[in-house]
């Protein structure tokens, strides 16, 4: 007896905040309920047989409107309703997502004497987001890097980089990102805000965020993949070190881009093996 429905995405994903309505043809509200985690609604009120109108709404979703038939058993059976996500992106379902190093970059280019790039990257690094359920805007990453993981291709450029004149490592081992807030900047992209800690200083440092989808990896497992960029200023963090060479040309250029390429698992950790 009752009413029963799985509400789902385009992509198949669960909408776990869901809320079904049915209002009979007078349009008096005979039953409410809302789908659990897996984004299943299973409500044990009794209908009386005959037309209902059921009506799905969930956050960040166009609402859904269908007629359902109460058979002589009291029961109504809807089945998958899909649900559209406004502005057209469909989105990773919500909860926990890992950061895949193995998978994922954390790159940085800084000019060299004007006239090329030196790309470094650091090779340790592990990152946690937490996608909202409710709004993606509410959802969170933090990140943690090990500065002494620094890798331009360069021995000795990078002990340089590790040294007191820039990253000082040893006395600030690590470099810290935790979000404060997202912006929507497109149907799949938006603008993280949050703060940056690195060389000992605090700063706020907004990502610019691009969604690249969703899908099963050979492991068993779902990933997501996203792609951000920002510009950071040396002197802002407190590494202020130069060399000029002739012509008053900048060695190493005070503003460095920021590139970082992600993978991450659905799930609290990565998966063994």
């Amino acid at each position: 007896m009752g009413l029963s429905a799985k509400i789902r995405t385009r992509d198949g994903w669960a909408v776990s905040h869901a809320v079904v309505t049915v209002a009979d043809l007078t349009g008096t509200q005979v039953l409410r309920a809302e789908a659990d985690a897996e984004g299943a609604v299973r409500d044990t009120t009794t209908l009386a047989p005959g037309p209902y109108v059921v009506i799905v709404t969930a956050l960040g979703y166009a609402p859904t409107a269908s007629t359902a038939i109460v058979t002589a058993s009291g029961r109504a059976e809807l089945g998958a309703v899909t649900l559209a996500r406004q502005g057209g992106t469909e989105l990773p379902p919500p909860g926990p997502w890992t950061v895949d190093p193995a998978h994922s970059s954390v790159a940085a280019l800084a000019q060299h004497l004007g006239i090329s790039s030196v790309r470094g990257r650091f090779t340790d690094f592990s990152a946690r987001i937490e996608i909202a359920p409710d709004e993606v805007e509410k959802s969170s990453v933090e990140a943690v890097i090990r500065a002494a993981s620094i890798d331009t291709g360069n021995g000795m450029r990078d002990d340089h980089l590790r040294s007191p004149d820039f990253l000082d490592a040893e006395r600030f081992p690590e470099i810290t990102y935790r979000s404060t807030g997202l912006t929507a900047a497109g149907s799949d992209r938006w603008t993280v805000h949050g703060e940056l800690t690195l060389h000992g200083v605090v700063r706020p440092v907004d990502l610019d965020l691009a969604y690249l989808g969703t899908g099963a990896d050979p492991w068993g497992g779902t990933r997501v993949a996203f792609r951000a960029t920002t510009e950071l200023r040396r002197e802002d963090f407190a590494m202020n070190y130069n060399q000029v060479v002739q012509a008053g040309i900048a060695a190493i250029g005070t503003t460095l881009k920021v590139e970082l390429d992600v993978q991450a698992v659905q799930g609290e950790s990565l998966p063994q093996g």
